[in-house]
């Protein structure tokens, strides 16, 4: 795989488990093996120009690497120790007994190998040279598990080795000399969120419940089932063997729930789909046992992804036999639809090989994708990973699992990702092994928490460098002087009050159906104990209703607002808000505005606008409250080039002029934002689709392969073959095709089908808007900016200079509006300025000459005091002439409408979609066209081995085997019967209880004389700096949003709700200053030390006290040798966990009185 920076490597200790002294020789061993077999590959010389095609090259292009087991520190002066060493071991490891998921990686830097760039006169990529052939792998097994499972492949292809250190520390900042400061490649899982009120179900990419007509579903001839006796049963398996014992539950459920949340799941609701599945299944009361399952084997994935999860480990996940087929249904639902298992990892073949190699072959099935970018690669690498995963499936029927074949029109992999190498190839400030380039196309991550795949592929399987990036920009305006930041703020939040007054407007998308667990039993990790009731299918037609169906903002009477743009992107914050908003005239004041001399208060109305077309525009609507606030406050001419800068963004995010969006679906994705700093890779993202490409071994993609026709079968029955034709000529017969290409293409009719796409997905094609975005690529011998920035903003006038008109300035605002600083991304002195909105389509018509010449005119007039010189090298985009793109990616148009994405998604037959056009929760993201690559792959397995099976009974029925008397009694009168029992002692059994109870009460009293009462658990001192800040302005807020209420309502008594408060508490500390911030975050450093020593303490605390109870215990009992009899005593130390020889076995006070059984229930 990756390098890691320079020849060193970094771990988190948080998921390094520890190792067994015999599974630490092994990884030493495989160590010394894997040196030996790098340091015997020939080397090559730096600046060497070879004749690499994709197929060799490695991930960024500059060299081939490979990824090597990975070091804890204590293991680094063992690696010499055990060079002479050999035997089997893995990348990464896993002990089924202890399921402690972790892993580790280091990587072999190499010399900088520089594949040969040909020009491609028919469109703005370039070539690679001609494939030269595959290499072999080596692979691993661990011989710990009692199942056999691989690990990440590591391929051959290293050119030289280098000695490989490791060093520790939870977050690794590396600062090359003289250069930027690289994150290194450990990989963390997604901040823990502690309030989950206002989570809203997942919506899904396609809901069963949406119609088109002439509709065919899937109904292919001839699926591969697999039989219940042939799959591994999980009735074969132990439960909680996934479980660590040592791990508190407390501590299980939290990483629990934060694995699902890094999975884009509720950890608190069904999704949708599974709530079809089970409903009939289940019973409200064992939902909440199905999502503990479903997050614990969630929590091993996201531990280390660099393993598959595999049936034993996902059945451990259970805590009892009764739940194992609960564990079942969610593990195959987890697979299947890419939650777990995906990416850059080696699924093992677990198939039967004997009746693999006795049975006749049948032709193989074959899957043809049309694309290699994002989602074609995506899907491809799923369905090997699938294909492997149910391999027996085939096997059994004396076949091949189906082959897969990407066909890609270009000459590269990647599509709208294309990282171009730079010619000058001498880097500063990044690894040595990586090239400089510079992004074309898809830039940025955006944020890689709450759900995003590509934190679990370019963290935590390709192990890739990347650069967070920081909003520490600067605005410039037409001058060449910097914005005053007051001024700019004050601009900005009139911005995002009209943008969040136009967000009204929107169309309200119905919630899915599904129900809520209960969050008290998952947010503790128990499962719930009662009998089953009825299926939830069947209570809800008595009731008529969805019951325990999770509270929505539109039950709480809000809705998702915009709260102010992201500088970075350009998408809009989106926070929890009242539908009622705050006065105008009262807003603008308290964002520090005057009226205008003469003008009295007057409110914004936008319905009349809104009102006057069927189709109104976010751009129109915008327009008029623009110009209702300047006849209200007067803004100058640099107030409308700060507006316009922020709509210019506003455009770069959605690649279109606004009047071009609708106004109540532009925003339709809102809710699905992924969180966390964001990110470029360094070394260029093209890595992370080579890396799909490449790991854990060769997709077959052959490129150059332009398909001109698709012929499919639209009954999907399976009679009939799917055919591709190429503009060569050449036909290609595929059981299933998946199509990926960009809108753009689809648009432009550049293929056709037979039959004819119907109506309704062609209705989608044309309502769906594909916009434009493009970039001029600047580079230089020298910074003359601040090269610590990284953005720098440029105002745009008008043509007639100072205009106060706000139209003016619509078709020059996204003209070089923005600069990346790209030096710690590309090694080189590089600035990437945008061209969006209409001038994205300027720059499509103008030459280089003019293009560059005026943005080296603007570049003067922002460093007035600076020499700026002609770029010695310079590219422009010019997406739109792109016949295999036609653009950069999709947007809502104003007839748009909110399913027009899952029409995009829906199938035809054996003809599948995939690309961020057809992903309606994530669009116009690689993120998006990954997910919706694992969506067609997930259609293709349910398509060939039938839907999921759910065992029968899903939930077994405890039978509870009672003794009854023989004479029919009412409760009561038994009871009095077994009171009044005389034992053979002469007691009665309620004089035998009280006595004992007695006898324990003074030996309590005898050790909390002694020792005082048991040590209670620490409490955790504020780890989060926001509600650290929620606390402190909680009285400040509310008594703030009270005012805006009581204003609103005219009612002097009326109170803001708690969700309003919080949502303007929120709003508060995203527009507070660092200095603001930072006493908050200094705290929660502070108490995140506090807190480790106090858990780290507590545990031996609690074991001495309870050492010197027992000892007191003992002691109380020896010196009243009659007050129990031997049975007596032997109860007593069996309820207290104490066996023979006096050794304990669990931690309890007192029990042998309190024979409730409830701790044996417990966990």
């Amino acid at each position: 795989m990756t390098s890691i920076s320079g020849s060193s490597a970094t771990m988190n200790p948080a998921f390094v488990s520890d190792l067994t002294e015999e599974r630490r020789l092994a990884q030493l061993k495989r160590i010394a093996e894997l040196k030996n077999q790098i340091g015997s590959l020939p080397r090559s010389s730096k600046g060497q120009h070879g004749t690499r095609s994709h197929r060799e090259s490695d991930l960024d292009g500059s060299g081939s690497q490979s990824l090597s087991l990975g070091t804890s520190p204590n293991q680094e002066s063992f690696i010499d120790e055990a060079s002479s060493a050999n035997g089997p071991s893995r990348s990464s490891s896993r002990s089924t007994s202890q399921d402690e998921r972790s892993y580790v990686y280091t990587a072999n830097t190499e010399q900088n190998m520089y594949s040969k760039i040909v020009p491609n006169s028919d469109s703005n990529s370039y070539d690679d040279p001609a494939p030269n052939g595959r290499t072999d792998h080596v692979e691993g097994s661990d011989s710990t598990s009692k199942s056999q499972r691989t690990g990440s492949t590591l391929s051959k292809r290293s050119a030289n080795s280098s000695n490989t250190s490791a060093e520790t520390s939870d977050v690794k900042i590396k600062q090359e000399e003289g250069g930027p400061t690289i994150l290194d490649n450990h990989y963390n899982s997604t901040t823990f969120i502690s309030e989950f009120s206002d989570l809203s179900p997942i919506q899904p990419v396609t809901p069963a419940t949406l119609a088109f007509p002439n509709e065919a579903g899937p109904s292919p001839a001839k699926k591969r089932r697999m039989s219940r006796e042939k799959r591994s049963l999980f009735s074969n398996f132990r439960p909680k063997t996934s479980i660590p014992v040592k791990l508190p539950h407390e501590e299980l459920a939290r990483q629990s729930v934060e694995a699902a949340l890094a999975s884009r799941l509720n950890p608190f609701v069904l999704h949708p789909e599974e709530y079809q599945i089970l409903r009939q299944h289940i019973c409200h009361l064992h939902v909440s046992a199905y999502l503990n399952i479903r997050n614990r084997i969630l929590r091993l994935w996201v531990r280390n992804p660099l393993v598959t999860v595999t049936a034993e480990e996902a059945a451990g996940c259970a805590y009892t036999s009764k739940w194992l087929n609960l564990a079942e249904v969610a593990y195959e639902w987890l697979v299947r639809r890419g939650y777990i298992n995906f990416g850059c990892v080696e699924v093992p073949d677990l198939s039967d090989l004997k009746a693999r190699k006795y049975r006749r072959r049948s032709t193989r099935r074959t899957i043809i994708i049309v694309g290699a970018g994002m989602a074609g690669l995506g899907c491809a690498r799923q369905l090997e990973g699938l294909f492997n995963h149910y391999r027996e499936a085939w096997t059994m029927a004396g076949e091949e699992p189906p082959r897969v074949i990407v066909l890609e029109g270009r000459s590269r992999v990647g599509g709208r990702i294309y990282s171009h190498p730079l010619q000058n190839q001498i880097s500063k400030g990044i690894p040595k092994n990586l090239r400089c380039t510079a992004e074309m196309g898809a830039h940025i991550i955006t944020g890689f928490n709450h759900g995003n795949p590509l934190n679990m592929i370019i963290r935590g399987q390709l192990a890739l460098h990347y650069h967070p990036l920081k909003d520490n920009s600067h605005l410039f305006d037409v001058d060449g002087k910097i914005v005053d930041r007051d001024r700019d703020r004050m601009v900005e939040k009139l911005f995002n009050d009209i943008l969040d007054r136009s967000s009204l407007y929107r169309h309200q998308i119905p919630t899915p159906a599904t129900v809520e667990g209960d969050r008290h039993l998952v947010e503790d990790a128990r499962d719930p104990n009662g009998d089953a009731g009825s299926p939830i299918s069947v209570v809800e037609e008595e009731q008529n209703t969805v019951l325990n169906r999770p509270t929505t903002l539109t039950d709480q009477g809000l809705m998702q607002v915009p709260a102010g743009l992201d500088k970075l992107t350009g998408k809009a914050h989106i926070v929890a808000g009242s539908r009622e908003k705050v006065p105008s005239s009262q807003a603008v004041q308290e964002m520090g505005w005057l009226f205008a001399s003469g003008v009295s208060e007057q409110e914004l109305d936008l319905d009349t606008v809104v009102n006057s077309t069927n189709y109104p525009t976010l751009g129109t609507t915008m327009d008029e409250g623009v110009k209702q606030y300047q006849s209200l406050l007067g803004l100058s001419a640099q107030d409308l080039r700060l507006l316009n800068w922020h709509f210019a963004n506003l455009e770069y995010a959605n690649a279109a002029n606004l009047g071009k969006l609708s106004l109540g679906g532009w925003d339709q994705d809102v809710g699905n934002e992924f969180e966390g700093e964001h990110s470029q890779v360094i070394g260029g993202y093209i890595q992370v689709p080579r890396g799909i490409l490449d790991y854990p071994h060769e997709l077959d993609v052959r490129t150059r392969m332009i398909v001109s026709r698709i012929e499919y079968d639209v009954t999907g029955s399976g009679s009939q073959t799917a055919k591709v034709i190429c503009d060569s000529g050449e036909v290609l017969e595929a059981d299933q095709v998946v199509l990926t290409t960009p809108l753009g293409v689809l648009k432009d009719h550049s293929i056709t089908f037979e039959p004819q796409l119907p109506e309704w997905k062609e209705s989608s094609i044309e309502r769906l808007g594909f916009g434009l975005l493009n970039k001029v690529i600047l580079v230089y011998d020298k910074p003359f900016w601040d090269v610590d920035q990284d953005m720098i903003g440029l105002l745009r006038d008008t043509e007639q200079p100072g205009s106060l008109d706000h139209q003016d300035y619509s078709t020059n605002r996204g003209r070089f509006y923005l600069f990346w600083n790209c030096m710690k991304t590309s090694g080189r002195p590089v600035l990437i300025s945008l061209m969006a909105g209409d001038a994205a389509f300027q720059a499509e018509e103008l030459s280089d000459g003019q293009i560059i010449g005026e943005v080296t005119q603007q570049l003067t007039s922002m460093y007035r005091n600076k020499m700026v010189p002609l770029p010695v090298e310079a590219i422009v985009t010019r997406w739109g002439k792109d016949k295999f793109a036609r653009g950069t990616y999709s947007y809502v148009g104003p007839e748009g409408r909110s399913e027009d994405y899952d029409a995009m998604a829906k199938r035809l037959g054996n003809l599948h979609f995939a690309g961020e056009a057809t992903c309606g929760t994530h669009p116009a993201t690689v993120h998006g066209a990954y997910i919706s690559g694992l969506r067609a792959a997930s259609e293709i397995i349910d398509d060939m081995l039938g839907p999921i099976i759910v065992p029968q009974p899903l939930v077994p029925v405890t039978i509870k085997v009672e003794s009854k008397p023989a004479v029919a009694t009412s409760s009561k009168a038994l009871q009095k019967v077994e009171a009044k029992e005389v034992l053979p002692s002469g007691e009665t059994s309620a004089e035998k209880q009280t006595r004992l109870e007695t006898f324990e009460a003074e030996i309590l009293k005898a050790i909390f004389a002694k020792l005082g009462p048991r040590p209670d658990k620490p409490g955790k001192q504020g780890a989060n700096p926001f509600l650290l800040y929620s606390k402190e302005k909680w009285g400040e807020c509310r008594s703030k949003c009270d005012e805006i209420r009581r204003s609103m309502t005219g009612n002097p008594i009326a109170k803001a709700s708690r969700n309003e408060i919080r949502a303007e508490l929120g709003k508060m500390w995203r527009e507070a200053v660092e200095e603001v911030k930072r006493p908050y975050l200094d705290r929660t450093m502070t108490n995140r030390v506090a807190n480790h020593e106090n858990a780290s303490t507590f545990q031996d605390k609690l074991n001495e006290w309870d050492s010197e109870a027992m000892s007191i215990r003992r002691e109380f009992v020896e010196s009243h040798p009659e007050a129990l009899s031997r049975e007596e005593e032997k109860d007593m130390w069996q309820a207290l966990g104490v066996y023979a020889g006096m050794e304990r076995k669990a931690k309890k006070l007192s029990g042998y009185a309190d024979t409730s059984g409830d701790d044996a229930k417990e966990g």
